[in-house]
């Protein structure tokens, strides 16, 4: 998938459902539980249970949605996911070696970075844009509206701090999209397999992004 695709993507659908689980079949309920409330694009990080066997089964069962994997931190396990169908790619790091190999891949990949320096660095080794993470402990939404001036041409997806009720914040302030984990899924919930209130928060999700959504379609 080229960055172009992916960026159309990020901006049609402005919110990654972040699953990390220590059970495949939880995992696997919970990326049909998002599916089912509207969302399409899924992140199942590389560290939950089995995640290559179930990337390979989410792109078969939701040939709809992008099923993407995060939390990779060497080359080896970048060449894994992208074996196992992984359309995109997130790190929690800058990693030229892995920028590089997911280029020559034309698979879509989004380094972390904090500091400008850390997110122009990422961006110019190739990323097809940079999730600033973890942005809670900088500021929210207010450090995102303070890197466009300098580094607006670079797209970026706040986590780690990012909820239901302030993503439109994020989107304002200028990102490109979020991405969401403990927020869609409480602790509680999960246990408790209430799928039901789960999806509920993500159709919530859905229309708190709704006027940003429309936007980007009406002008595409």
């Amino acid at each position: 998938m080229s960055n172009l695709v992916w960026l159309s993507q990020l901006q049609q659908h402005r919110a990654i459902a972040v699953i990390r689980a220590s059970k495949l079949e939880l995992a696997k309920q919970m990326a049909l539980t998002v599916a089912a409330g509207g969302m399409q694009l899924i992140e199942i990080t590389w560290n939950s249970d089995r995640a290559g066997q179930l990337i390979s089964q989410l792109r078969q069962e939701l040939p709809h949605c992008t099923i993407g994997t995060g939390t990779l931190f060497n080359v080896t396990q970048l060449e894994d996911a992208i074996a196992s169908g992984a359309q995109f790619l997130f790190t929690p790091h800058v990693d030229l070696a892995m920028i590089k190999a997911a280029v020559t891949q034309d698979v879509p990949i989004i380094p972390g970075a904090l500091s400008p320096t850390e997110i122009v660095t990422a961006w110019n080794y190739g990323a097809s844009c940079v999730k600033v993470f973890p942005v809670e402990a900088m500021g929210g939404a207010n450090y995102i509206k303070s890197l466009q001036g300098p580094l607006g041409e670079i797209p970026l997806i706040p986590t780690g701090g990012v909820n239901i009720d302030n993503a439109p914040e994020f989107l304002q302030a200028g990102a490109i999209a979020i991405g969401l984990s403990s927020q869609l899924f409480p602790k509680h919930l999960v246990t408790e397999g209430n799928w039901l209130a789960i999806g509920e928060k993500v159709q919530k999700l859905i229309q708190q992004l709704g006027y940003f959504r429309v936007k980007t379609e009406t002008l595409s």
